[in-house]
């Protein structure tokens, strides 16, 4: 009866029903996977309340790219780091996963590929199959810092292949692309024939400045590209749902591009007359809450590091993002060390296979924690590995 797009096994794993038996025993956990910012303590200002007083959401008047006072704040957005966008490329969605339902489908006919990197975010699957395109994967590597295979990567194109997608800064790595890396997937694409997909939500928290890192994708020109992002990381508003694509690369296939998807935003016209009021106000209060967030996720890296040096846990190196990868001994699997630490420690992480790592073994911690559950936790974590 239902479309064989729902292939996968809906069951609760392990680890799920370890965490449901714990809070129906009323037993504490440290949650260290925390990725939601509306839950994790941190201060909202009074204006993005403010900011939905607008009588003028009381008209619809639907605008299929958005309207165009909300994709001129998207503009003034980046102009604020020194990047020309103007608001004729940019498109609006409801999130940054309805973005990538939009491009695959502007892009890809069914059973068409992507390339998707690995390890990274585990939805790209759940995203690209409801779309009826399938995924390839390229490695990411690391020899004290993450690179990506240039080699694996061209290997992996096929005559399929629509599009490269990257996640930058990478989630759960915190890696940015960088600018040899850049001109290589540009050349590749263009010869190709096919797209560059950037995931930027995470762009602005970078740990410290660095000329070799690629921040934003916006001003390539050499082929045909698309650069994500979002109101639910940069200003910490998931609860929002206002996300965007900005379009670059030759004018010609850039146009057409943004013809075909307000075509395809207008079928669905997801964006509410509310946020797009308020989008500029919302992306000014939000930088109060980005400060914030940037703040948390700095001191709790050096916390970790600090309660985890000389221990046998390593944190594998990070440029930006809101996580961190830890290594651990090898003498469990992922699996066996969330539960155990679940069960012994009363410690949630994510396991490495969550993401697609190659090898164990990994844990996932979010540097978005509430400062004093992130230091117990790490404690804990540290003396759990000896």
């Amino acid at each position: 009866m239902f479309s064989a797009r729902f292939h996968w096994d809906l069951r609760p794993n392990r680890i799920t029903e370890a965490i449901e038996a714990k809070r129906r025993a009323g037993a504490p956990i440290l949650d260290l996977t925390e990725s939601n910012p509306t839950r994790a303590g941190l201060s909202y200002p009074t204006e993005i309340v403010d900011a939905l007083a607008d009588p003028r959401m009381l008209v619809y008047e639907p605008a299929p790219a958005g309207m165009s006072e909300a994709r001129q704040a998207v503009s003034a957005y980046y102009a604020l780091r020194a990047q020309q966008v103007d608001a004729e490329r940019i498109l609006l969605t409801a999130s940054t996963s309805e973005a990538y339902a939009y491009l695959f489908k502007l892009l890809s006919n069914p059973n068409d590929r992507v390339l998707v990197p690995r390890p990274s975010y585990p939805l790209f699957e759940f995203l690209a199959n409801l779309e009826s395109v399938a995924v390839d994967q390229y490695p990411l590597m690391f020899h004290g810092g993450w690179t990506i295979d240039m080699e694996a990567l061209a290997a992996a194109v096929t005559e399929r292949t629509r599009a490269v997608v990257l996640v930058n800064p990478n989630n759960p790595t915190g890696s940015y692309v960088n600018w040899p890396e850049l001109h290589a997937l540009v050349r590749l694409c263009a010869a190709r024939g096919i797209a560059l997909i950037s995931d930027e939500v995470f762009s602005d928290y970078a740990f410290a400045p660095d000329v070799a890192r690629v921040s934003t994708l916006v001003g390539v020109e050499g082929c045909l590209t698309f650069s994500m992002s979002g109101l639910s990381k940069i200003a910490g508003l998931p609860q929002m749902k206002l996300g965007w694509i900005v379009a670059s690369g030759p004018e010609a296939l850039r146009k057409a591009a943004m013809e075909k998807l307000e075509w395809i935003a207008d079928t669905y016209l997801s964006v509410s007359t509310p946020v797009q009021c308020a989008a500029g106000k919302l992306l000014r209060a939000g930088e109060a809450v980005q400060r914030q967030i940037r703040d948390r996720t700095s001191a709790n890296l050096e916390v970790a590091r600090d309660l985890l040096a000389g221990s046998a846990a390593s944190i594998l190196a990070v440029e930006g993002g809101w996580y961190i990868t830890v290594q651990v001994p090898r003498i469990r699997s992922e699996e066996e060390w969330v539960l155990g630490l679940l069960a012994d420690r009363d410690v949630l992480v994510t396991p490495g296979f969550f993401f697609d790592f190659e090898s164990e073994a990994y844990l996932v911690v979010s540097l978005l924690t509430e400062p004093g559950v992130f230091r117990e936790g790490i404690g804990r974590i540290a003396r759990e590995v000896g």
